[in-house]
């Protein structure tokens, strides 16, 4: 596998281990607490996870079936493009910019932890199974419309990266909302 992929697998899987943290530290029966009003509990925190990785498995699923039938080669190093790149800075947990998300992303904490959390192992499984259909594509020349806003358009490449790097400022923004739930 390309180093570049391989990483993102890496920081899935990452990702994976830091929810598997979470989940053995917060007990179940607290996930869905909020630490202040209008701020998301544990389980918001996963389930808006859970929404953005269903948003996104369709467009990439589609994007490499359409570069395995066009074909072409893989860059020896993949990019983002300058959109991509941009969301992909606003999402990372160092980013200070904080923005509302769209009301389809807006989560709900009704389903129980092991739920919440079991779908997250399972769309992991699923974003990093696409990351190995990705080896070999020009990931750079195939472009997805974000699920976020139809004007929005950015490579593969980029997507795939943006979605591990939100993941992490979730589960940072849940591993907060604990902190300060625990201490009261």
């Amino acid at each position: 596998m390309h180093p570049q992929l391989q990483a993102l697998t890496d920081e899935f899987g990452s990702a994976r281990e830091r929810l598997h943290r979470l989940q053995a530290t917060v007990p179940a029966e607290r996930w869905a607490e909020r630490p202040a009003e209008g701020s998301w509990s544990v389980a918001e925190c996963v389930a808006h996870l859970n929404l953005t990785s269903r948003a996104y498995v369709g467009p990439l699923r589609e994007a490499l079936a359409r570069g395995r039938a066009e074909g072409g080669t893989a860059p020896e190093r993949y990019r983002r493009d300058l959109l991509g790149w941009l969301i992909w800075r606003a999402v990372r947990p160092e980013a200070r910019m904080k923005a509302r998300t769209s009301a389809a992303f807006v989560p709900t904490a009704g389903a129980p932890a092991v739920e919440i959390a079991a779908e997250f192992d399972r769309l992991q499984d699923e974003q990093m199974e696409l990351v190995r259909m990705a080896d070999g594509l020009p990931l750079g020349r195939l472009k997805i419309v974000s699920p976020f806003g139809p004007r929005l358009k950015y490579n593969v490449y980029s997507a795939l990266t943006v979605l591990p790097a939100h993941q992490h400022r979730h589960l940072q923004q849940a591993e907060r909302a604990w902190q300060s739930i625990s201490s009261r």
